[in-house]
């Protein structure tokens, strides 16, 4: 599958009556706890001289991008909220780390009109700020780790079955914060990317921009789902007009079990209303909390 641009995404004409916008990692397969805890997190510890507190940036890591309301976040502003938890806990500021001045990188999240490498390799290549240069570093291992690592992950239980229910009656469109290059060569090393008209990565903006500018306008209500793991995906979902089923952490294998069996029919009948997305989003708004959990009183 060749790369798309925006334009391609803003001209997709709908080939069926019916959406469905799947995220990946998290949602499609099993990689968030290895992408992040193997490849992630050793290379902030490393890239940012996190040696001396790195039990708490690795927990601090982890809260953020796996067990916490920021969890899918793309990995820029990840890297941000790491930091500023960093430095709100009172054990790190006990052991008097200087940490990274994060200020660059939040100019490069607010300018940026796609949170990927190759803006921020302009960037740096702009501005020749040493923050920067060491995230893109930092960014780049990670990248290499992945590939070097992520290998033989299948999709989760009842994936590829749902996918082949949706076949033919949807359009499908994978719509995700991962790269697109990492995105095309899990899809395919498992051939499911059979199933899907678009998979749209990272550096085509944020999830609410992909799922809006493919989707929105384009069917009628009611007609749009998106599947996640993440707030952010739901947050996609009210963007562009559509339902919202999640994928709940943790409990991903009944949580596919019920789309298959359920929701995916329910949907393609129409009969699947805010009622039935509220009763499944109570549960995971729980899964999913702000308050990090060594800063409770």
């Amino acid at each position: 599958m060749t790369a798309i641009t925006k334009d391609v995404l803003k001209a997709f004409k709908p080939q069926g009556e019916w959406f469905v916008g799947f995220d990946s990692d998290g949602c499609i397969f099993d990689s968030m706890e290895l992408k992040h805890k193997e490849c992630f997190i050793p290379n902030i510890i490393k890239y940012y001289d996190l040696q001396p507190v790195s039990k708490y940036a690795r927990t601090a890591a982890e809260f953020v991008n796996l067990y916490s309301h920021w969890r899918g976040t793309n990995r820029f502003p990840a890297l941000v909220k790491t930091f500023e938890l960093l430095r709100d806990w009172p054990e790190v500021q006990r052991r008097n780390v200087t940490l990274v001045d994060w200020a660059p990188i939040q100019q490069f999240i607010d300018a940026a009109p796609a949170l990927g490498n190759p803006a921020l390799k302009e960037a740096v290549s702009r501005t020749e700020n040493a923050v920067l240069k060491r995230t893109l570093e930092w960014s780049e291992a990670v990248n290499r780790d992945i590939e070097a690592m992520v290998k033989g992950l299948p999709p989760f239980p009842l994936v590829r079955e749902s996918l082949m229910k949706l076949q033919g009656r949807t359009d499908i469109m994978v719509v995700s914060a991962t790269p697109a290059e990492a995105l095309r060569r899990e899809w395919e090393e498992h051939d499911i990317d059979r199933y899907v008209a678009l998979i749209a990565g990272q550096e085509l903006g944020k999830k609410e921009e992909q799922l809006s500018l493919t989707a929105s306008g384009k069917y009628a209500a009611g007609h749009i789902l998106m599947v996640g793991d993440a707030l952010g995906d739901l947050k996609a979902a009210r963007s562009a007009g559509a339902l919202f089923y999640p994928i709940l952490p943790g409990k991903e294998d009944e949580s596919w079990r019920v789309f298959h069996d359920e929701v995916s029919e329910q949907f393609l009948a129409g009969k699947y209303t805010k009622e039935h997305e509220a009763a499944h989003l109570a549960e995971f708004e729980k899964a999913l909390p702000k308050a990090a959990p060594w800063m409770k009183s």
